[in-house]
């Protein structure tokens, strides 16, 4: 891959991941819960998630999707209902007891890692928009395999500084909540994002990607 292909495409993806979306309020979600240490294992399953999608559309699995009437509506009412899931756990997350310092709860690195993974696969408009920009900066003359192998290296660098920087941002929140109702406010806030994200998705028609 040429030096300014691989710096137009680094550009792309700095601006792919910082574009509000699902995983950067699941990712903020998990550091107000979680605290960055913990939280940061939700952005790790985004980019597995990320990894994966790149691997379809390399495989050209994409095209299917983006082919299939069928397919991209299973995916996409599978996205919006587990986003409206996590809505309604923010909704109900209880109040945290806070000492001096705020104390991040404690949940599943796993747990964690699954939540970021689904939130990644069950978005179709992510992996048709990838079908549809990824293959600008690929030169079909040229060995495929290592080209994909440097936009997926490059877009998960990108996303894990991004999400890093939402997940800390949330966490630092924590230091500020002294009472139950400012946690119950910002657990709604949370859970009204979650709810615009899948009533987004559910708006997605293929004919508009």
């Amino acid at each position: 891959m040429a030096w300014h292909t691989w710096l137009a495409f680094l550009a792309a993806s700095w601006v792919i991941s910082l574009s509000p979306g699902a995983g950067a309020i699941a990712s903020m979600s998990s550091g107000l819960r979680y605290g960055f240490a913990r939280g940061y294992w939700n952005a790790a399953g985004l980019q597995v998630g990320l990894a994966l999608q790149i691997a379809v559309v390399a495989a050209g699995v994409g095209a299917i999707l983006a082919a299939s009437a069928t397919a991209f509506t299973l995916i996409k009412w599978f996205g919006v209902f587990y986003l409206l899931y996590l809505a309604v756990r923010q909704w109900r997350a209880a109040p945290m007891q806070l000492q001096e310092q705020a104390q991040p709860q404690t949940g599943s690195r796993l747990g964690l890692v699954v939540r970021g993974l689904l939130v990644n696969l069950s978005n179709p408009k992510a992996l048709v928009f990838m079908l549809a920009v990824l293959p600008q900066f690929i030169d079909p003359k040229a060995p495929l395999l290592a080209q994909y192998l440097i936009i997926g290296t490059t877009m998960v660098s990108v996303d894990m500084i991004v999400m890093a920087g939402y997940t800390g941002l949330a966490s630092r929140v924590l230091r500020l909540l002294r009472s139950p109702q400012q946690q119950r406010r910002l657990n709604r806030t949370f859970a009204g994002l979650f709810v615009g994200a899948a009533t987004f998705l559910a708006s997605l028609r293929r004919a508009t990607l």
